[in-house]
């Protein structure tokens, strides 16, 4: 099996808090090295994604889901988590807000990302980059 058709994939649970958003981007970070990926921007989308599940998509007792995979030359990346009821959109905040940037920072870093519904509770926002770049 060549490189070009080679499937790698990574699923984790994590806790939605702020470790686990931490945690996510470190595993992801670990994963990516040790599929010799470069980190940029991939550990950014990570991180983003991540903070966006355990602070907007946190419902106490249940995880969020951090997927990676690589198919050909496309790594892509699933954060799953149980507040399908919220579905993210891009906003442009005040100039001094604190916050909400976040798919903003997705969206000029990934190649391609959107937000599957489904199935209830459930929603997974995804981005996805090209892994040679």
């Amino acid at each position: 099996m060549n490189q070009e058709t080679a499937v790698r994939n990574l699923s984790l649970l994590l806790s939605p808090t702020p470790r686990g958003a931490r945690l996510a981007r470190l595993l992801a970070a670990e994963q990516l090295r040790s599929w010799g990926l470069p980190l940029d921007p991939a550990e950014h989308i990570v991180a983003e994604l991540a903070t966006n599940a355990a602070t907007h998509g946190r419902v106490p007792g249940r995880d969020f889901r951090l997927t990676l995979y690589v198919v050909g030359g496309t790594l892509r990346i699933e954060v799953t988590d149980t507040r399908g009821d919220r579905l993210p959109h891009l906003t442009r905040p005040a100039r001094d807000a604190t916050s909400g940037r976040g798919l903003l920072v997705v969206a000029a870093l990934a190649d391609r990302w959107g937000v599957t519904p489904g199935p209830h509770p459930r929603k997974t926002v995804w981005a996805e980059v090209d892994a040679s770049r």
